[in-house]
């Protein structure tokens, strides 16, 4: 389906908008340091290991910041699949955004404009959020991974031209 939803509130919907603009964004960027071979710096971060678990590490965010609004906002589970391991991400990345997008579109269409920002809840890592909140930190989230990387493939570009 590729049709988007009027919604109620045009804050949410200019948010799953910019979510979607910026997932996709953050997957070409991230297909471009796939193809230079870019290594990320060293982490503890389990996630930060390595381009296919940082690509795991988007989409399965994404899955869970809709599953989180949903439950908080007492609607029924957006019935998002789960995000394939990291071993298998990049031969299912494309089929698993479209999913992404498809299923991100409805679940907030109908819900009125106070609900996004009557309330805050504890998020899955115990920092509160509204649900206008955690909209805006599910489209900063690709966005700062993307930055991240783009600074990774201009020093290889630079070092290459030396």
């Amino acid at each position: 389906m590729n049709t988007f939803p009027e919604y109620r509130y045009k804050g949410a919907s200019a948010l799953v908008k910019l979510h979607e603009i910026h997932l996709q964004s953050f997957y070409e960027t991230w297909k471009e340091a796939k193809q230079l071979n870019i290594k990320l710096p060293d982490s503890d971060d389990p996630y930060y290991k390595s381009l296919d678990t940082l690509l795991y590490h988007l989409l399965r965010s994404a899955r869970g910041y809709m599953i989180w609004m949903c439950d908080k906002l007492g609607l029924e589970d957006p019935q998002i699949k789960e995000t394939p391991l990291a071993e298998m991400i990049e031969q299912k990345a494309v089929e698993q955004l479209a999913h992404l997008f498809e299923r991100w579109r409805l679940p907030l269409a109908d819900v009125e404009p106070e609900l996004f920002e009557d309330k805050v809840y504890k998020s899955n890592w115990s920092v509160e959020y509204c649900i206008d909140a955690m909209l805006e930190h599910a489209v900063m989230h690709p966005i700062r991974h993307e930055f991240q990387l783009k600074n990774l493939i201009q020093i290889v570009i630079t070092s290459k031209a030396k």
